[in-house]
C-alpha cells in the first residue's frame, strides 16, 4: 500500500527546505499541490505549484475532482490551494509520496485516503526563529508583503493550537533548528514504515 507523507507547520518553520531535502533522499515522490495565489520569485509552475485561475477552480469543482481546498482572504485578494485527485498518487503501490499540507488538509487526507495511509511530519521551530526567517523571505520578494506575512504569523497560532494538533492525533514533531539533523530523523523514521 502507498504511503502519503504530510509536512506541516507553521509558516517560516522551514516546510520547503524540509520537503526539497526529502526528495534529493529519491524515496519519495513529489505530490504537487494547485494554488490561486501569484506565482513568487524563483516558482516554477508545476513544481511547487500548479498555479491556476479562479476560473480552473470551478471547473475542477464541476467534475468533483478537489479533495480538499482553503480559502485565504489576502491582503492581496482571495487566494485557494487545493488537492486534486488527479492521479499524481496510486494507492495500490508500493510508493512513498510527499505532500505539504496545513492540519485541516491533513485531516481530509485522512478521510480520503485512510489512516494506514496518511502518517503525519509536524515541523516547528520558535516563534523567533519563524518571525526572523518570514522577515528574511519577504525581504527577498520584489514586492514585500510584511502586513501579510504578520497575518499568516497570527493565524497559524489559532490554526495549529496545541489543541488541534492533538485532534488530528499529530504525534511525534520534528524541531527544524539544524536541517540535516531535521531531515535526517525523518528519514530514519519513513525508512521504518512499510
Amino acid at each position: 500500500m502507498a504511503k502519503l507523507f504530510v509536512i506541516m507547520g507553521k509558516s517560516s518553520t522551514g516546510k520547503d527546505t524540509v520537503y526539497k531535502e526529502l526528495l534529493k533522499s529519491g524515496s519519495l515522490k513529489p505530490i504537487v499541490m494547485y494554488t490561486t495565489r501569484p506565482m513568487r520569485e524563483g516558482e516554477t509552475d508545476g513544481k511547487e505549484y500548479f498555479f491556476t485561475t479562479d476560473k480552473d477552480v470551478e471547473a475542477y469543482q464541476a467534475e468533483n475532482k478537489i479533495i480538499e481546498m482553503r480559502s485565504y482572504n489576502t491582503i492581496q485578494g482571495l487566494w485557494r490551494y487545493y488537492t486534486l485527485d488527479d492521479g499524481q498518487i496510486d494507492r495500490n503501490s508500493d510508493d512513498k509520496y510527499v505532500i505539504i499540507a496545513t492540519l485541516q488538509a491533513y485531516e481530509i487526507y485522512l478521510a480520503y485516503y485512510g489512516s494506514d495511509m496518511v502518517i503525519p511530519i509536524y515541523i516547528e521551530v520558535d516563534d523567533k526563529t519563524r518571525i526572523h526567517r518570514a522577515i528574511e523571505r519577504e525581504d527577498r520578494q520584489h514586492r514585500p508583503d510584511y502586513v501579510e506575512m504578520c497575518r499568516r504569523f497570527l493565524a497559524d497560532e489559532q490554526d495549529f493550537s496545541e489543541t488541534s494538533i492533538k485532534n488530528a492525533g499529530v504525534g511525534k514533531r520534528y524541531v527544524n533548528a539544524i536541517l540535516s539533523d531535521c531531515v535526517n530523523e525523518i528519514l530514519l523514521d519513513i525508512d521504518k514504515i512499510n
